[in-house]
C-alpha cells in the first residue's frame, strides 16, 4: 500500500497562517518558510515574523492551539532556514536576479526591491543587510539584489549571518519569554505581531534620523 507524501492536514494548510503552518509541518515548516521567505522571491508573502514569534509561544507550552515545540529545535530550524535561504537568494541574484525582479507582476515585490536598493545605497552593505532582516518583503528581495549589485560574497555572508541570527533567534526567544511569563498571551497574538512589525522598523528609523542629521551638519558646514 502506497504511503501518501502529505496528510490531509498538510494539504489543507494555510500558508498565511502561522499556527496552520506549525500545526501541519512543525519544526520542518519553520525551516522551509524561513528558507522561502528569505531566499526565494515567491516567498515574500509568507508570515516570517509571526511564524517565529508563534513558534516561541508554542515552545513555552502556553498555547492551546498547536503542538508544544522544543525551543532548541525551533531556534536551530529558524536560524538554519533563514541563513541558508539568504545565501541561496544571493547566488540566484548573481545568476540573473534582476531579470526575475523585472518579470514580477507584484507591485509589493517591486516596491520592496526599490526600498532594498535604497538601503544598500544609503547605508552601505553591512548595515543594509542587517537592517533588511527586520523589514518584511525587503528581507526577501535584498538578498538576490545584493547578488545583482555585486556585493562581495564574504561581506554578504558575514552580515547576513549576523542579521539572520539576531532576527530569527531573537523573535523565537521573545515569543518564548513572553509566553512563559504572561498567562494566555496567545489571545493577544495579533496585536503583539503588529507591535513586533512596528518595533522592527525602529532600527531603520534610527538610521534615517542619523542620516538626516549628518546631512544637515554637512550642509551647514558647506
Amino acid at each position: 500500500m502506497a504511503v501518501p507524501l502529505f496528510t490531509a492536514t498538510q494539504l489543507a494548510v494555510n500558508l498565511l497562517d502561522a499556527r496552520s503552518v506549525l500545526s501541519a509541518f512543525g519544526v520542518l515548516g519553520i525551516a522551509l518558510v524561513m528558507f522561502a521567505e528569505t531566499g526565494l522571491l515567491i516567498g515574500f508573502f509568507l508570515p516570517g515574523d509571526s511564524l517565529l514569534f508563534t513558534a516561541g509561544l508554542l515552545c513555552a507550552g502556553t498555547s492551546g492551539h498547536g503542538p508544544t515545540m522544543s525551543l532548541p529545535q525551533v531556534i536551530v530550524a529558524s536560524v538554519a532556514g533563514a541563513l541558508a535561504g539568504a545565501q541561496v537568494g544571493y547566488v540566484l541574484g548573481r545568476r540573473g536576479g534582476r531579470a526575475l525582479l523585472e518579470r514580477s507582476r507584484s507591485a509589493r515585490l517591486r516596491e520592496g526591491a526599490v526600498r532594498a536598493e535604497e538601503l544598500l545605497e544609503r547605508y552601505g552593505h553591512a548595515k543594509a543587510i542587517v537592517l533588511a532582516r527586520f523589514i518584511p518583503v525587503v528581507r526577501t528581495v535584498l538578498n538576490p539584489l545584493a547578488g545583482v549589485l555585486d556585493v562581495p560574497p564574504r561581506t554578504f555572508a558575514v552580515w547576513q549571518a549576523a542579521g539572520g541570527l539576531v532576527w530569527s533567534a531573537g523573535l523565537v526567544v521573545a515569543g518564548y519569554v513572553l509566553g512563559s511569563s504572561v498567562p494566555n498571551v496567545d489571545r493577544y497574538l495579533l496585536p503583539i505581531i503588529a507591535l513586533i512589525v512596528v518595533v522592527s522598523l525602529v532600527p531603520l528609523g534610527v538610521e534615517l534620523l542619523r542620516s538626516r542629521r549628518r546631512a544637515a551638519r554637512e550642509g551647514g558646514v558647506s
